[in-house]
Formats: C-alpha cells, structure tokens, sequence
C-alpha cells in the first residue's frame, strides 16, 4: 500500500528534518510520497526540502511563487498525491507522525474519512477558547458530530481527495464537504504536542473568514440545487414577522385611536416585508439561473461505483 502525505510549508524550516524522519520511521512496510508545498515561505525551508529531496525520490515539493493559503496548498497537493491513503499533517512538528499507524486502523473499520482530535492542546486560551466555540457551531451547523474540525492531521482513503475542491478557509470543513458526498468520516484523538520552532501563522482574523466560508459550504453542500429553500425560508419568516407588526399597528390606529407617526414599529414592519419579498426573489432568480444552466450543470454527487457502463457506452459508439 503506498502512502502520500500533503504537507503546507510556511517557514518552518527548523522543523522539516525532523517532520520528515519521523514520517519515515511510521511508515515502516508501506511505500509513501511526501510532498512539501512550500506556501511562499521567506525563510530557507525550501533549501531544507531540496536537501531531503535530494537523498530521497520519495520527497516531492510545490512551491508557490507567493503565499495563497493552507487550502490551496492542499488543493495542489492533492492533484500530485498517488497514495491509496492520503495524509494532511501540519509542518510544525504539533502533529506526531507516531499517530499514522492508529489512522491506517481506524481507515480498516471503513471509514473513508479519519480526522485527527487534538483533545489536550498545547496552545494558549486565546486560541483554545474560540477553537472550541468554532467547532460546537460548526458541528451544530452540519449536524457531523467531530470534535475537531480545525486540526489538520487527517488521513483520506483515495479517490476522496480528488473530490474536493477547496479554497479560503474551506480546509476547515473539509469533514463536513466529505459527508455530503456520502462518505463516512470518523475520527480519533491524537497527541498535540508543543510548538519547538517558530511561531503561528494564524491569527484571530481566519475566524471572520472562516465563518464566511462556513456560509459557503453550507449553501454548496445543502442548498446549491434549490436556492429558494433557503432564501425563500429567510424570507417567508422575514415576511410574515412585518405582516404581524403592521397589522398591529392597524388595529392600533383603527380601533383605540393611536397615531403612528411616533411608532418605530411601523418602519420596522415596512423594512421585514420589503426585506423578505427580496429574499424571495433573491430565491427565484437564483432557480432560474440554475434551470438556465442545467444542461451543462456538475451536480455535487459521488459515484461509488458504475455497473455495465462502459459496455453500454461501447454498444453505443459502434452501434
């Protein structure tokens, strides 16, 4: 069985020989492939991989003319990756490669989809805290019960990666894209240990751009076929709330006498009636686009496996 592991670089050069050596050693009666994606690092881990590139052809490197981010880097990995079992850890030395072993078990039980679960963080509350509350949202919202949706440590049974079509901070819901398409994902606890070398590339800011990306994929994986579902649910509740203000605010007028020139509600009322009719349409201009497109449309579906299609397909080319 041959193993590939996509591996984002971001100047951390100090860590690569190691990372590497540790991947190795794990990878005892497999054949693999590492490729490196060097994601615009300043720093000299691009000299580092050529070194280890070059004492070991298993070693595969992408580098990036600038940075363009974790899920692009993924993106390209992926593309190269040739392993029965594909493997994302984070360069930083945080993901122990001991943990392969317990992944490439838990892949037997027929999981498509194995995602690491950091249960003892070695980072501080500031990231800890809003880690967590992103992860209780993001289970909530796509109803796959995973602890961790943030660590990066996640092994994939092949051709599940070729599916994926990732970018932003879309690496995030990477589990819950995988669901979607009907595969089965699981998960295990894995050791986190300590950064030794340099320092996070990430700030509270992927957080906003997370949460927007978090929009994205639920619209992509439960609404991209029928858009007005949902802007047509916004706007139906939407709708229905101002109804209820203004007419109160009728009975108000017409029967106990009450001037509504003083009355916020009245604006207010106005503003969810007219914002929920735009919903609407919003909706139906979407489904329109949709028809208008469906005959070159790519619906987002998983093909697990095709029966007599290839005769089928023969008999028709040659009558």
């Amino acid at each position: 069985m041959k193993l590939s592991f996509v591996i984002p670089v971001l100047n951390e050069a100090a860590s690569l020989p190691q990372l590497y050596s540790e991947i190795v050693v794990n990878c005892t009666g497999h054949n693999y492939e590492i490729i490196f994606v060097d994601d615009g690092s300043t720093d000299n881990s691009f000299a580092v991989m050529n070194e280890l590139a070059a004492k070991d052809k298993g070693v595969l490197i992408v580098r990036f003319r600038r940075n363009f981010g974790k899920a692009a880097a993924l993106q390209s990995g992926f593309k190269l990756a040739g392993g029965d079992m594909i493997f994302t850890l984070d360069a930083d030395l945080q993901d122990n490669p001991c943990e392969i072993p317990r992944f490439l078990a838990k892949l037997d039980e027929g999981y498509d989809l194995v995602s690491g679960w950091k249960r003892h963080r070695h980072d501080p509350l500031h990231k800890v805290i809003p880690s967590r509350f992103f992860n209780f949202v993001t289970a909530k919202t796509f109803k796959l019960k995973l602890k961790d949706y943030n660590c990066g440590f996640k092994a994939y049974r092949h051709p599940l990666e070729k599916e994926l079509n990732i970018y932003g901070e879309m690496h995030r819901y990477i589990p819950a894209l995988a669901d979607s398409l009907g595969y089965r994902v699981g998960q295990i606890d894995v050791e986190h240990r300590a950064r030794l070398h340099g320092r996070s590339k990430y700030g509270m800011e992927r957080y906003l751009r997370g949460f927007f990306d978090l929009l994205t994929v639920k619209m992509i994986t439960q609404y991209i076929k029928s858009p007005l579902y949902l802007f047509g649910r916004i706007g139906i509740f939407s709708a229905f709330l101002g109804l209820l203000l203004t007419a109160y605010l009728t009975y108000l007028k017409l029967f106990l006498g009450q001037p509504l020139s003083n009355r916020p509600l009245l604006f207010l009322g106005i503003l969810l009636i007219l914002g929920g009719l735009q919903f609407i349409s919003l909706g139906l201009i979407s489904e329109l686009i949709i028809n208008r497109f469906k005959q070159g449309d790519r619906s987002p579906v998983s093909i697990a496996s095709l029966v007599n299609v290839t005769e089928k397909a023969d008999k028709d080319e040659h009558g």
